[in-house]
Protein backbone atom coordinates (compact mmCIF):
# COMPACT_ATOMS: atom_id res chain seq x y z
CA UNK A 1 0.00 0.00 0.00
CA UNK A 2 1.39 3.51 -1.15
CA UNK A 3 1.64 5.90 2.20
CA UNK A 4 3.78 8.85 3.08
CA UNK A 5 5.79 9.25 5.23
CA UNK A 6 8.53 11.81 6.97
CA UNK A 7 12.52 10.94 7.11
CA UNK A 8 13.86 13.11 9.62
CA UNK A 9 17.75 12.22 9.69
CA UNK A 10 20.77 13.69 11.63
CA UNK A 11 24.08 13.29 11.75
CA UNK A 12 28.01 14.71 11.82
CA UNK A 13 28.46 16.28 8.86
CA UNK A 14 30.05 14.82 5.68
CA UNK A 15 30.39 14.70 1.80
CA UNK A 16 28.17 13.72 -0.11
CA UNK A 17 25.08 13.13 2.51
CA UNK A 18 22.58 13.85 0.55
CA UNK A 19 23.47 11.84 -2.62
CA UNK A 20 23.59 8.97 0.28
CA UNK A 21 20.20 9.36 1.68
CA UNK A 22 18.56 10.29 -1.79
CA UNK A 23 20.35 7.39 -3.96
CA UNK A 24 19.23 5.27 -0.87
CA UNK A 25 14.86 6.51 -0.82
CA UNK A 26 15.48 5.92 -4.95
CA UNK A 27 16.91 1.91 -4.31
CA UNK A 28 13.97 1.40 -2.04
CA UNK A 29 11.39 3.27 -5.31
CA UNK A 30 10.24 5.70 -2.88
CA UNK A 31 9.40 9.21 -4.51
CA UNK A 32 10.72 12.33 -2.54
CA UNK A 33 7.76 14.57 -2.61
CA UNK A 34 9.74 17.45 -0.17
CA UNK A 35 13.24 17.83 0.91
CA UNK A 36 15.09 20.30 3.55
CA UNK A 37 18.22 20.30 4.47
CA UNK A 38 20.55 22.30 7.14
CA UNK A 39 24.28 22.17 8.20
CA UNK A 40 25.65 23.41 11.63
CA UNK A 41 29.15 24.27 10.77
CA UNK A 42 29.86 25.40 14.54
CA UNK A 43 29.08 21.83 15.96
CA UNK A 44 29.85 20.24 12.42
CA UNK A 45 26.40 18.36 12.22
CA UNK A 46 23.96 17.48 9.60
CA UNK A 47 20.15 17.52 9.56
CA UNK A 48 17.30 16.54 6.73
CA UNK A 49 14.11 16.37 6.71
CA UNK A 50 12.79 14.07 4.01
CA UNK A 51 9.14 13.73 3.06
CA UNK A 52 8.59 10.40 1.10
CA UNK A 53 5.82 8.56 -0.80
CA UNK A 54 5.43 5.21 -1.98
CA UNK A 55 5.84 1.23 -0.37
CA UNK A 56 7.73 1.45 2.56
CA UNK A 57 10.03 -1.31 3.79
CA UNK A 58 10.80 0.34 7.17
CA UNK A 59 13.32 -2.18 8.85
CA UNK A 60 15.35 -2.06 5.56
CA UNK A 61 15.01 1.16 4.83
CA UNK A 62 16.71 2.58 8.17
CA UNK A 63 19.05 -0.19 8.15
CA UNK A 64 20.54 0.37 5.20
CA UNK A 65 21.04 4.24 6.04
CA UNK A 66 22.58 3.21 9.08
CA UNK A 67 25.02 1.39 7.14
CA UNK A 68 25.56 3.91 4.56
CA UNK A 69 26.03 6.95 6.90
CA UNK A 70 28.22 8.17 9.34
CA UNK A 71 28.73 6.64 12.84
CA UNK A 72 26.10 8.36 15.24
CA UNK A 73 23.21 8.85 12.92
CA UNK A 74 20.11 9.26 14.19
CA UNK A 75 17.11 8.22 11.77
CA UNK A 76 13.36 8.45 12.11
CA UNK A 77 10.95 7.13 9.89
CA UNK A 78 7.57 9.12 11.01
CA UNK A 79 4.06 8.35 9.68
CA UNK A 80 1.43 11.44 8.26
CA UNK A 81 -1.27 10.51 10.64
CA UNK A 82 -3.46 13.24 12.04
CA UNK A 83 -1.23 13.55 16.13
CA UNK A 84 -2.94 13.89 19.33
CA UNK A 85 -2.00 16.17 22.35
CA UNK A 86 -3.37 16.87 25.45
CA UNK A 87 -3.44 20.33 26.48
CA UNK A 88 -2.61 21.85 30.55
CA UNK A 89 -4.22 24.94 31.73
CA UNK A 90 -4.93 26.92 34.35
CA UNK A 91 -7.22 29.98 34.35
CA UNK A 92 -6.52 32.23 31.31
CA UNK A 93 -8.45 31.29 28.35
CA UNK A 94 -6.66 33.07 25.36
CA UNK A 95 -4.65 30.27 24.30
CA UNK A 96 -6.27 27.54 24.55
CA UNK A 97 -9.39 29.52 22.93
CA UNK A 98 -7.18 29.70 19.97
CA UNK A 99 -6.19 26.27 20.05
CA UNK A 100 -9.56 24.99 20.26
CA UNK A 101 -11.08 27.56 17.61
CA UNK A 102 -8.25 26.72 15.21
CA UNK A 103 -8.52 22.93 15.33
CA UNK A 104 -12.55 22.98 14.97
CA UNK A 105 -12.28 25.20 11.73
CA UNK A 106 -9.32 23.19 10.29
CA UNK A 107 -6.83 25.64 11.21
CA UNK A 108 -4.89 23.03 13.14
CA UNK A 109 -4.59 19.18 12.06
CA UNK A 110 -4.30 17.79 15.25
CA UNK A 111 -6.96 15.77 17.57
CA UNK A 112 -7.28 17.43 21.02
CA UNK A 113 -7.65 14.26 23.01
CA UNK A 114 -8.50 16.30 26.58
CA UNK A 115 -7.68 19.37 29.04
CA UNK A 116 -6.49 19.06 31.90
CA UNK A 117 -6.95 22.25 34.42
CA UNK A 118 -5.64 22.63 38.22
CA UNK A 119 -8.75 24.45 38.41
CA UNK A 120 -12.24 24.59 37.16
CA UNK A 121 -12.49 27.83 35.10
CA UNK A 122 -12.18 26.57 31.39
CA UNK A 123 -14.46 23.82 32.04
CA UNK A 124 -17.53 25.32 30.24
CA UNK A 125 -15.18 26.79 27.42
CA UNK A 126 -13.72 23.78 26.99
CA UNK A 127 -16.96 21.51 26.70
CA UNK A 128 -18.31 23.63 24.67
CA UNK A 129 -16.31 22.09 21.81
CA UNK A 130 -17.45 18.47 22.85
CA UNK A 131 -14.20 17.82 24.19
CA UNK A 132 -13.41 16.06 28.01
CA UNK A 133 -12.39 18.30 30.38
CA UNK A 134 -10.66 17.10 33.32
CA UNK A 135 -9.71 19.00 36.52
CA UNK A 136 -6.75 17.56 38.59
CA UNK A 137 -6.32 20.09 41.90
CA UNK A 138 -3.35 20.08 43.37
CA UNK A 139 -5.07 21.24 46.72
CA UNK A 140 -3.35 20.22 49.53
CA UNK A 141 -0.54 18.04 47.02
CA UNK A 142 3.11 18.75 46.89
CA UNK A 143 4.23 19.01 43.80
CA UNK A 144 5.89 15.83 43.13
CA UNK A 145 2.31 14.23 44.23
CA UNK A 146 0.26 16.41 41.76
CA UNK A 147 2.12 15.72 39.01
CA UNK A 148 2.18 12.07 39.13
CA UNK A 149 -1.44 12.31 39.42
CA UNK A 150 -1.62 14.54 35.96
CA UNK A 151 0.65 11.75 34.20
CA UNK A 152 -1.83 8.99 35.43
CA UNK A 153 -4.53 11.51 33.56
CA UNK A 154 -2.30 12.33 30.37
CA UNK A 155 -1.18 8.54 29.60
CA UNK A 156 -4.50 7.89 29.55
CA UNK A 157 -4.84 9.42 26.31
CA UNK A 158 -1.49 8.20 24.71
CA UNK A 159 -0.84 12.05 23.15
CA UNK A 160 2.12 12.62 20.92
CA UNK A 161 2.55 16.53 22.54
CA UNK A 162 1.28 18.04 25.71
CA UNK A 163 1.12 21.57 25.19
CA UNK A 164 0.78 24.24 28.09
CA UNK A 165 -1.47 26.64 27.37
CA UNK A 166 -0.41 29.44 30.05
CA UNK A 167 -0.53 26.02 32.64
CA UNK A 168 1.25 28.41 35.19
CA UNK A 169 3.20 25.27 37.58
CA UNK A 170 6.19 24.34 37.65
CA UNK A 171 6.58 20.35 36.80
CA UNK A 172 9.09 18.70 38.33
CA UNK A 173 12.16 16.71 36.79
CA UNK A 174 9.97 13.47 36.59
CA UNK A 175 7.48 14.67 34.42
CA UNK A 176 9.69 16.20 32.42
CA UNK A 177 12.01 13.74 31.76
CA UNK A 178 8.60 11.21 31.23
CA UNK A 179 7.76 13.36 28.04
CA UNK A 180 11.00 14.31 26.79
CA UNK A 181 11.00 17.38 24.10
CA UNK A 182 6.93 16.29 23.90
CA UNK A 183 6.02 19.19 26.08
CA UNK A 184 5.55 22.67 24.39
CA UNK A 185 5.43 25.53 26.37
CA UNK A 186 4.39 29.33 25.91
CA UNK A 187 5.78 32.42 27.95
CA UNK A 188 6.20 36.28 27.77
CA UNK A 189 9.69 37.14 26.08
CA UNK A 190 10.47 39.18 29.14
CA UNK A 191 12.00 36.37 30.73
CA UNK A 192 14.55 36.19 31.89
CA UNK A 193 14.65 40.09 32.03
CA UNK A 194 11.36 40.45 33.86
CA UNK A 195 10.67 37.31 35.82
CA UNK A 196 8.88 36.49 39.00
CA UNK A 197 5.26 37.89 39.49
CA UNK A 198 3.48 40.48 37.33
CA UNK A 199 6.02 41.21 34.34
CA UNK A 200 3.73 42.86 31.94
CA UNK A 201 3.65 45.87 34.98
CA UNK A 202 7.48 45.11 35.72
CA UNK A 203 7.99 46.06 31.37
CA UNK A 204 5.53 49.04 31.86
CA UNK A 205 7.60 50.57 35.06
CA UNK A 206 10.77 50.34 32.74
CA UNK A 207 9.30 51.60 29.44
CA UNK A 208 9.56 48.72 27.23
CA UNK A 209 9.09 49.09 23.54
CA UNK A 210 8.55 45.74 22.78
CA UNK A 211 6.57 42.50 23.94
CA UNK A 212 6.44 39.35 22.71
CA UNK A 213 6.29 35.65 23.83
CA UNK A 214 8.26 32.54 23.38
CA UNK A 215 7.43 29.07 22.66
CA UNK A 216 9.69 26.22 23.59
CA UNK A 217 10.34 22.93 24.83
CA UNK A 218 10.32 22.33 28.57
CA UNK A 219 13.37 21.27 30.38
CA UNK A 220 14.68 20.89 33.88
CA UNK A 221 15.75 24.47 33.90
CA UNK A 222 12.96 27.15 34.11
CA UNK A 223 12.09 28.91 30.83
CA UNK A 224 15.45 27.94 29.63
CA UNK A 225 14.51 25.10 26.87
CA UNK A 226 14.87 24.73 23.55
CA UNK A 227 13.05 27.55 21.63
CA UNK A 228 10.64 26.56 19.08
CA UNK A 229 9.06 30.10 17.94
CA UNK A 230 9.44 33.68 18.56
CA UNK A 231 7.57 36.88 17.94
CA UNK A 232 7.14 40.23 18.76
CA UNK A 233 5.55 43.71 18.64
CA UNK A 234 5.85 47.44 19.31
CA UNK A 235 4.63 48.96 21.79
CA UNK A 236 4.92 52.47 23.29
CA UNK A 237 4.72 54.91 26.29
CA UNK A 238 0.69 55.31 25.88
CA UNK A 239 0.69 51.83 27.02
CA UNK A 240 -0.24 50.72 30.54
CA UNK A 241 0.38 47.42 32.17
CA UNK A 242 -3.28 46.25 31.37
CA UNK A 243 -2.73 47.26 27.44
CA UNK A 244 0.52 45.81 27.54
CA UNK A 245 -1.11 42.85 28.94
CA UNK A 246 -3.77 42.61 26.31
CA UNK A 247 -1.50 42.98 23.33
CA UNK A 248 1.05 40.56 24.56
CA UNK A 249 -1.78 37.42 25.24
CA UNK A 250 -2.35 38.23 21.12
CA UNK A 251 1.09 37.46 20.77
CA UNK A 252 1.37 34.36 22.75
CA UNK A 253 -1.72 32.61 21.33
CA UNK A 254 -0.18 33.32 17.91
CA UNK A 255 3.20 31.80 18.69
CA UNK A 256 1.94 28.55 20.47
CA UNK A 257 -0.66 27.68 17.53
CA UNK A 258 2.62 28.40 15.68
CA UNK A 259 5.29 26.27 17.19
CA UNK A 260 2.24 23.60 17.63
CA UNK A 261 1.92 23.25 13.97
CA UNK A 262 5.76 22.96 13.30
CA UNK A 263 5.91 19.97 15.61
CA UNK A 264 2.77 18.77 14.26
CA UNK A 265 4.56 18.59 10.64
CA UNK A 266 6.93 17.02 12.73
CA UNK A 267 10.05 20.04 11.23
CA UNK A 268 11.66 20.41 14.39
CA UNK A 269 15.12 18.73 15.60
CA UNK A 270 16.20 19.05 18.94
CA UNK A 271 20.06 19.51 19.10
CA UNK A 272 21.95 20.82 22.13
CA UNK A 273 19.40 22.21 23.76
CA UNK A 274 18.21 24.30 20.55
CA UNK A 275 16.02 23.93 17.58
CA UNK A 276 16.65 23.23 14.00
CA UNK A 277 13.51 23.75 12.06
CA UNK A 278 12.96 22.70 8.62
Amino acid sequence: MIENKILLTDCPDDKGLIAKITNICYKHQLNIIHNNEFVDFETKHFFMRTELEGIFNEQTLLADLEYSLPKGTNCRLINTKRKRIVILVTKEAHCVGDILMKTYYGGLNVEIAAVIGNHETLRSLVERFDIPFHCVSHEGLTRVEHDKLLAEKIDEYAPDYIVLAKYMRVLNPEFVSRYLNRVINIHHSFLPAFIGAKPYHQAYERGVKIIGATAHFINNELDQGPIIMQNVINVDHTYNADAMMKAGRDVEKTVLSRALDLALHDRIFVYQNKTIVL
